[in-house]
């Protein structure tokens, strides 16, 4: 048996034995996932059990190295790893912004003292981390940002104003950036920055969207003291002071290939689901195939599509574990899950009928078809509109002319 048999066997074993039958019931929905975070309450006792169990084994975070809490699994016992869960529909143990984006960044551009602190925390679910990057000036155009962050000496003073800060509400702590620099070109003044959200001066505004919910909220930053240092050399700056541009691309594509391999179209949603949802809804014909040719030949298309899509997700996956990177491809993932995943929502919408619009009394239920429908469009923006990510492939990717 060769090492990686061996490894997956272990794993097998390992996630049959621990992992609550509870916690076996897919990992799609934003209700039904572990966050961790000062504020957290785990929903019940399987939960609890499944977080603390991977904690121990270092499986919240399973590639970072071990002493900041993870298991040191190379790529590909952490690509094992992942498919022997899926296969079991087990949720993740921990999933929040701080294991996905910020994470890899703080492993690249982090001190020591830096990584000591807050990839340990983030580990242990100890801390919940949200984004401040978009302003209302400054979105696709994010280096157009303009929050203040002045040198006081001992402090760092900042003013201004984030928007679509994700979960800002209920975070612990924010990474940020913010302008250090207003007479260096654009790009160059930028300084990304680490600071607790309990800090005096920050206030936060919830948002709420169409669909009548949204994680993503207003944050206010009005003379906040942010200490240049939280310890010995554990700086709040990561990286260079002006060159905070630099980590903040370097988490962008941690971000797009997040929100990129986010199997769109698996679940409740998925295309063998929409089928068995169809041939309910609408009835089989006399040859025992969906009574709506139209209606069959989308679920069709789209289950190809998913497939190749997967499929995509994985060849890239691979070339990233040995060690390409994905770069300026996670936009090309970013892009064809969010169409994937809005078109997934317009089927069941479709084989729902006109019913499936139907608001209640008081407004749209939270996790309904019709919430997840007007919801879902907001793909198409969230983690960078659909025309940056063009622009991206078709210079980074392409390698076309801007002009």
């Amino acid at each position: 048996m060769s090492d990686t048999e061996k490894f997956r066997t272990e794993v097998r074993a390992w996630l049959d034995k621990n992992c609550p039958e509870e916690m076996r019931d897919g990992d799609i929905t934003a209700e039904n996932q572990c966050w961790g975070g000062r504020l957290w309450e785990f929903q019940s006792e399987a939960q609890k059990i499944w977080f603390e169990r991977a904690l121990s084994k270092g499986y919240t975070v399973p590639i970072w190295p071990k002493e900041y809490g993870g298991a040191g699994l190379s790529a590909e016992e952490a690509k094992i790893l992942d498919e022997e869960r899926q296969a079991i529909n087990a949720r993740k143990p921990l999933n929040n912004f701080g294991i996905s984006m910020l994470g890899p960044a703080l492993l690249a551009y982090g001190t020591d003292e830096q990584k000591a602190q807050h990839l340990t925390g983030i580990a242990r679910g100890e801390i919940r981390w949200c984004q401040g990057y978009s302003e209302p000036g400054a979105g696709s155009d994010l280096a157009a940002l303009k929050t203040k962050c002045e040198d006081k000496g001992d402090h760092w003073l900042i003013n201004g104003q984030k928007i679509w800060t994700s979960n800002a509400d209920i975070s612990d702590w924010i990474f940020c950036l913010v302008r250090t620099d207003f007479d260096a070109p654009k790009h160059q003044g930028i300084t990304f920055i680490l600071f607790d959200m309990a800090t005096a001066g920050i206030s936060v505004k919830p948002i709420v969207l169409i669909s009548g919910h949204s994680p993503f909220c207003e944050t206010f930053l009005d003379n906040v003291k942010v200490p240049k240092s939280y310890g010995d050399n554990n700086a709040s700056v990561v990286g260079e002071i002006n060159r905070g541009w630099d980590v903040a691309k370097n988490l962008l594509v941690h971000e797009r290939g997040m929100l990129g391999t986010m199997s769109p179209l698996r679940g409740t949603t998925g295309p063998e689901n929409l089928g068995k949802f169809a041939a309910e809804k609408i009835g089989l014909d006399a040859t025992g195939r969906l009574d709506d040719p139209a209606l069959r030949q989308n679920i069709v298309q789209a289950e190809l599509d998913n497939w190749a899509y997967n499929l995509t997700v994985e060849r890239m996956t691979d070339e990233a574990n040995a060690g390409n990177g994905l770069g300026a491809k996670s936009s090309m993932l970013k892009y064809a899950a969010s169409e994937l995943t809005k078109r997934g929502t317009e089927l069941r919408m479709e084989i729902e009928g006109t019913t499936a619009a139907i608001i209640g009394e008081d407004g749209i239920e939270y996790g309904s078809l019709a919430n997840n429908w007007l919801y879902n469009r907001a793909y198409s923006i969230l983690g960078g509109t659909t025309e940056v990510q063009f622009n991206i492939i078709s210079k980074r990717v392409l390698g076309l002319p801007s002009q």
